[in-house]
């Protein structure tokens, strides 16, 4: 994840019953399904909301949650 920009937005969106994690490099860029930026992408634990791994890494990168 060294690659990865700093400072990028996050969004769930609900997809049918489940919530997903949704991207941005900033607010100008429309939002993108999380799994569109396979550099960014982590396993996620089986049960969690699909992208909860790749948030949790996200963060570490400073990049904000938005509220939906």
């Amino acid at each position: 994840m060294a690659d990865i920009p700093k400072g990028g937005q996050m969004l769930w969106k609900l997809v049918g019953e489940d919530r997903v994690l949704h991207l941005r490099h900033n607010a100008s860029e429309s939002w993108r399904y999380y799994e569109e930026f396979p550099d960014y992408v982590q396993p996620d634990p089986q049960g969690f909301s699909k992208g909860i791994a790749t948030f949790m890494a996200l963060l570490k990168q400073d990049w904000v949650a938005i509220k939906s």
